[in-house]
């Protein structure tokens, strides 16, 4: 006689086992047929899972984060079963859930065409209107191994023989389909109402780039149509503020294939990179900062020395010369400890914090590659505190002020803060750890902030708070992190002398505000759809003449206001002025000046702004100041 504890604390009671459908029904129709699956005891269960002893559950439906994850899931099947109907030669690989959708890896003999898509797609809706039930049943390894033989999937039998041989296996149908699959799943397919195939991309077996090249189908799912009309409008918008498409088109940067995973940067481009390295730098030094530069260079017995050769040894560049093994530096933190341990420092001169532009290089995999977002070469602002125990929370406090101010200078205001805590292969006590743990959440509590906790989720040497940003498009960026490591100034001898005169280890923390310079301006470009605010972009103006009578007076302009310290250019080509316009708008420059004899005769420049406002026309000094005040605004003012 089952007691089904339900998530309000209420119970219900039954004569003999039930169904989790059955317990959705005893509650209402409505749940009944809204009801994906159940979560039993804190365990996720198909609704057919029958209880035969008391326990708690919770009805899960798409309006659960957990309920949209099995709706993908389940499409990711559909979407195999449909490619199998269509091409009976397709073997299925894997298929998981991904964020925002799913994926299905195929091995077929050609490559599929958007029009497969299409067709692919067209069967899937037919598919879920037959109401296949989804059955689950389970086999031992080797009556699995032989059903998929039988059905010629090698692929799935090279993955049931890398299973241990006494594991039970659990397997799903739904018509003539069959997969091997934990589940759970929906319980008919009846209910994958809105879904789209996205896109078609190369992926190597088992992700090994020795391994044969399969295909991948990327498609997405949601609760319902219009939850997936509006998905659909965002990635549309999203590529349309794709930073590398912008980055080109509006001369920023480029990659090529002769330094893959590095950027060449162009003048404006660069003139971007160069007023957010100015701006951290003053808010660096306004804050207790030293900058300090470590070389590129360093030999290998210092990785090893700090853990970061046997953690990243395999991203790790390395060259050989003069009988030494060097490695080109992943990251600043084992050099930093080098400038603090020269010279004995003393518990006065803590907490000491230094900074570095630090530029770092990671042999990341040629296929996670993307632009700015993913690189091999990439600058950090990256800095290390040198503190005592007592100075953490104050440090962290501190920290959490500056980056706040910071991220609204850049106009974003939703932070979302996470605690990442111990993973499983680390260093140092779990005495340390837990302290630290405790000195980061305290500093996080005092100050107020809704954070969630990331078990597992740490660095190798300490935990860590991941702040993210959330941009126009309701995409989360993870940016800025604060870390408390109580090991690695140990492993490399760091000291000071304490207040006793005793020899001490500082604790570190590691600390970044933007994280890659190149990932942070691939943010902003995408962002602002590359309109970026007049503090940020590389031409504040643009001088404009009608005819060429107006050359000379907009040279006189451009040269003024730079004179002001503004970036300012001008335009006195012999075209018309309507095709100067929207070229210089569809460059996104905030201001277009543009003087005919009019303006000439008082002194004055009409004032164009790039969204097409007409705003008047007024003299130097007044487009200073208006131009002024929106650079104090910075990103605010968006």
């Amino acid at each position: 006689m089952p007691a089904i504890t339900l998530p309000d604390g209420s119970q219900k009671k039954f004569d003999s086992p039930v169904s989790v459908h059955q317990v959705a029904e005893s509650i209402g129709p409505g749940l009944a047929r809204s009801a994906l699956a159940g979560r039993v005891d804190g365990t996720l269960v198909d609704t057919s899972r029958i209880i035969d002893g008391d326990a708690a559950l919770s009805i899960i439906t798409s309006r659960d984060e957990e309920g949209v994850e099995i709706l993908r899931h389940s499409c990711a099947h559909l979407m195999a079963q449909a490619v199998q109907q269509l091409f009976p030669s397709a073997q299925v690989t894997i298929g998981p859930v991904i964020e925002d959708g799913f994926y299905y890896d195929f091995a077929y003999k050609r490559p599929f065409t958007p029009e497969d898509l299409e067709q692919i797609e067209k069967r899937m809706a037919e598919i879920a209107k037959q109401d296949f039930k989804v059955e689950r049943s389970v086999m031992s390894r080797s009556e699995a191994i032989d059903l998929f033989s039988k059905m010629g999937e090698t692929y799935k039998v090279k993955i049931l023989e890398d299973i241990p041989e006494d594991q039970e296996l659990s397997f799903y149908r739904q018509g003539e389909f069959i997969d091997l699959c934990r589940g759970p799943h929906i319980p008919n397919t009846g209910k994958l109402q809105a879904f789209k195939l996205t896109r078609v991309a190369g992926a190597y077996w088992r992700g090994d780039s020795g391994n044969e090249m399969l295909q991948r189908i990327y498609g997405t799912a949601w609760a319902d149509k219009k939850t997936l009309k509006q998905y659909l409008h965002r990635l549309e918008e999203a590529g349309k503020r794709d930073h590398r498409k912008l980055g080109k088109k509006l001369d920023l940067f480029h990659t090529q294939e002769e330094a893959p995973g590095m950027v060449f940067w162009h003048p404006g481009g660069w003139q971007v990179w160069q007023i957010i390295e100015d701006y951290i730098r003053s808010v660096q030094q306004a804050n207790g900062y030293q900058e300090i530069r470590t070389p590129q260079l360093v030999d290998m017995s210092l990785w090893e020395k700090s853990g970061h050769a046997d953690k990243f040894g395999d991203d790790m560049f390395s060259l050989s010369t003069d009988n030494r093994l060097y490695a080109i530096k992943p990251m600043n933190c084992p050099c930093h400890v080098q400038v603090f341990n020269q010279g004995l420092k003393s518990y006065r001169e803590l907490p000491l914090r230094l900074a570095e532009f630090g530029s770092c290089h990671r042999d990341e995999p040629s296929g996670t590659l993307q632009g700015l977002m993913r690189a091999r070469a990439f600058v950090q602002d990256d800095a290390h505190i040198f503190c005592t125990e007592e100075q953490i929370q104050g440090e962290v406090i501190d920290f959490i002020d500056i980056l706040t101010e910071v991220y609204r200078d850049f106009g974003f205001n939703d932070i979302i803060i996470k605690l990442s805590t111990r993973p499983e292969n680390r260093v140092g006590t779990d005495a340390d750890w837990s302290r630290a743990e405790k000195a980061l959440a305290d500093a996080m509590d005092v100050k107020g902030l809704d954070w969630e906790e990331l078990p597992g989720e740490g660095a190798f040497y300490g935990p860590k708070i991941e702040f993210s940003l959330k941009d126009c498009l309701g995409r989360v960026w993870q940016c800025g992190t604060m870390q408390v490591d109580f090991s690695m100034p140990g492993r490399l001898d760091a000291q000071y002398v304490a207040e006793d005169g005793s020899r001490q280890t500082p604790v570190m923390l590691h600390r970044a505000m933007l994280g890659s310079f190149e990932r942070f301006i691939a943010i902003l470009i995408e962002n602002y759809a590359g309109e970026l605010p007049p503090w940020l972009a590389p031409v504040q103006a643009m001088v404009l003449n009608i005819t060429d009578r107006q050359s000379d007076y907009c040279q006189n302009v451009c040269q003024s206001l730079t004179e002001r310290g503004f970036r300012i250019k001008s335009d006195l080509k012999n075209e018309k002025i309507g095709f100067k316009v929207r070229e210089h708008t569809i460059q996104k420059v905030p201001y277009l000046l543009i003087a005919g004899d009019r303006e000439v005769q008082n002194g004055l420049i009409s004032v164009r702004a790039r969204n097409g406002d007409d705003l008047g026309v007024m003299t130097i000094d007044e487009f200073c100041h208006l131009l002024n005040t929106e650079v104090e605004k910075k990103g605010r003012a968006a």
